[in-house]
């Protein structure tokens, strides 16, 4: 479902990795969902969420980083800062959910919103920045 694909390189090998991971993460989180075996979830769901959102927020602040140290266009690093901000805000939100009332409905919308939030901030918001780090030497 949310499998890592060579477009989504931004040239970066630690930033690709740590993108990798987070593929991994909600691909962890999508295999519980599918699995339909009767039994409750909810320590396992609660571990790789609590995962996901603590390597989301360190990899941010990898990000941005390297923006300050590079002196990346600050237009650009205050966009690419709002849109970490949305994302870390909004898995707090959904941590603050009953989980055990609605264990599937949240963990549906935690990978809905995962991947189509990494898969997009990837492609157009990440990409930007390509060029700009690879020109100063951050392969």
């Amino acid at each position: 479902m949310f499998d890592w694909k060579p477009e989504y390189s931004v040239g970066i090998a630690a930033i690709d990795t740590q993108h990798k991971r987070l593929f991994e993460l909600v691909g962890q989180l999508h295999e519980i969902a599918r699995t339909n075996d009767g039994f409750d979830h909810y320590d396992e769901i609660v571990k790789v969420f609590n995962e996901l959102r603590d390597y989301t927020v360190y990899h941010f602040g990898y990000e941005e980083k390297l923006f300050e140290q590079y002196n990346y266009d600050s237009h650009e690093t205050k966009i690419h800062k709002l849109e970490h901000g949305g994302f870390v805000n909004k898995m707090i939100k959904i941590g603050q959910e009953d989980l055990d009332k609605n264990e599937k409905k949240i963990l549906l919308n935690v990978i809905m919103f995962a991947v189509d939030w990494i898969e997009k901030h990837i492609l157009h918001t990440d990409k930007k920045y390509s060029d700009f780090l690879n020109s100063h030497g951050v392969r």
